[in-house]
């Protein structure tokens, strides 16, 4: 794997800016990927990896980033809790750890960088150096992921008796005896002009 220094650059000319999140997921994700045992994570290893992610923000990028997984490719999944939080998980040999941004880091930083007076460089400053036991809690956990939710190709195809769009990979619902998509299934995001 690169080095820090080297995933951070490519994760923060991908994320736009270098921020304390981008420090974040990239630590996070080359501690995630070692202790599951993923060493090429975007060469030989790409198939056993998958990650969820539980937050929208900056840290998510440069997850992608330095695993390579992305929604698109059906290896990353994202749980909408709002947690800096994410999950590793080496699909051969079901290790898992979830990770989580400790919250108390945030202090932490004044002692890495003390001399650093604007709050937010003094973070992205001390989490380059902070060691990982006082900026990320580890918990070794196991994760089911269903046939349905795995990289690859889509389980199934059906079509909604609804609208007639086609939804992939068992996200269709039943209701009243029909096959719907979830918009029409009560879900719309959306409103119809």
């Amino acid at each position: 794997m690169e080095s820090f220094e080297k995933l951070l650059e490519i994760s923060t000319k991908i994320h736009g800016h270098v921020c304390a999140g981008q420090v974040i997921g990239v630590r996070m994700s080359m501690l995630g990927l070692r202790l599951i045992g993923i060493d090429d994570p975007k060469g030989n290893d790409r198939k056993k990896l998958y990650v969820v992610v539980e937050i929208d923000r900056c840290a998510t990028d440069a997850i992608q980033s330095v695993t390579g997984c992305s929604l698109g490719k059906r290896s990353m999944r994202w749980k909408d809790f709002g947690i800096m939080a994410a999950t590793f998980v080496n699909l051969e040999t079901g290790r898992a750890v979830r990770i989580t941004a400790r919250e108390e880091s945030r202090e932490l930083a004044k002692k890495y960088a003390p001399a650093v007076g604007n709050k937010y460089q003094q973070q992205l400053d001390a989490y380059r150096i902070m060691p990982e036991e006082e900026l990320f809690k580890v918990e070794e956990v196991r994760v089911e992921i269903s046939e349905c939710d795995m990289p690859g190709r889509p389980v199934r195809r059906v079509q909604c008796e609804g609208c007639g769009d086609w939804v992939q990979d068992c996200r269709e619902v039943e209701r009243y005896g029909r096959i719907l998509c979830r918009a029409c299934a009560g879900e719309r995001y959306y409103e119809r002009l």
